[in-house]
């Protein structure tokens, strides 16, 4: 699943004061509560801070948003340990931090189909990627798309040569012929293609459908959750109304994307179209009905096997269902 998770290295690179949320007030004239919000520079990431400044989301629900980029969701994980985050998001690769009890997930966002292995032209399986060197971002989703590949295959990484690498760090070394191959993601595979057109895909997310599925979220501090009870409910209450325009106006959703980032609009609808937006409603649904509860297992019992997890342990424990759904009705 960023200082950009996609475009930049670095732990924090950039602050921003979210327009539109800068104000002092709220809608009702009181004071606005502060919240620190960590972020990923693409659609999975950035599409509903993007929507909440728009639309002023923030102020409706008494906040203002002081969002810092990020290039991954381990380092968001810390952050929030450390209290320089409130709220974050991450990618599927790093549900293992919450799911080992570093911080809760307040809310699931979408599912995502953007991870790959790629390789150079003329590779055309993993089996020959035995004794080459492989970039990848350790305990991202492109770590757990390789290691899904590999499993696959017969394979562990002790077959490869596998260097851990920041987002930005891949895309240059690829360009470079300093790494053969990569567990990497859209919309970063798109800037390396622009300089090598040749390569190849030799695994992606919907490969392993049916054996895990590729959840992103939003998670917050247990501090917080667990100290900042008013503050955490508004803060979902304004992700369920971003999700609600989001699912209503996915091309506006695009547009105020590709406006914060200060992309081209194209490049945010193709990162969008690796995308499955999940409605509000159906969240609320799969969180009542258990669905949700068998994603974050299945995604348990592969990190389990890949030695992220010791032991598995009861989602409810880290996913905050019944905060998301009364959220409702703030």
């Amino acid at each position: 699943m960023s200082v950009s998770r996609k475009l930049a290295a670095g732990a924090v690179a950039l602050t921003l004061a979210l327009a539109g949320c800068g104000g002092s007030e709220d809608e009702a004239g009181g004071p606005l509560q502060t919240v620190n919000f960590g972020y990923i520079a693409d659609y999975n990431g950035t599409s509903l801070l993007a929507i909440a400044k728009d639309q002023k989301l923030w102020e409706k629900h008494g906040l203002k948003a002081d969002a810092k980029v990020f290039t991954n969701g381990p380092l968001q994980i810390q952050a929030l340990g450390t209290g320089d985050l409130d709220f974050g998001y991450i990618g599927p690769g790093a549900f293992w931090l919450p799911a080992s009890g570093q911080a809760k997930i307040i809310a699931i966002n979408t599912l995502g189909n953007a991870d790959r292995v790629i390789a150079r032209s003329g590779t055309t399986s993993i089996d020959q990627l035995r004794g080459k060197t492989v970039g990848v971002p350790e305990g991202t989703s492109g770590d757990m798309i390789l290691t899904l590949a590999l499993q696959k295959a017969g394979m562990t990484k002790k077959d490869l040569k596998v260097v851990n690498m920041d987002a930005s760090t891949i895309v240059s070394a690829f360009a470079s012929k300093k790494i053969d191959a990569a567990g990497f993601w859209y919309p970063a595979i798109g800037t390396i293609k622009k300089q090598v057109p040749d390569l190849t895909e030799l695994a992606k997310n919907s490969d392993f459908e049916s054996q895990v599925s590729f959840p992103t979220a939003f998670v917050a501090g247990n501090d917080v959750v667990s100290g900042q009870k008013d503050k955490t409910e508004k803060t979902i209450a304004v992700l369920r109304d971003a999700m609600a325009y989001r699912s209503a106006n996915p091309d506006k959703a695009i547009e105020l994307t590709a406006k914060m980032l200060s992309v081209p609009v194209d490049q945010v609808k193709a990162d969008a179209s690796n995308v499955k937006v999940l409605p509000v409603d159906e969240l609320d649904a799969k969180t009542k009905d258990g669905t949700i509860g068998k994603w974050l297992n299945g995604m348990a019992d592969y990190f389990v096997q890949a030695g992220k997890l010791k032991t598995k342990t009861d989602p409810k424990t880290y996913y905050t269902g019944d905060l998301f759904i009364a959220a409702a009705s703030k």
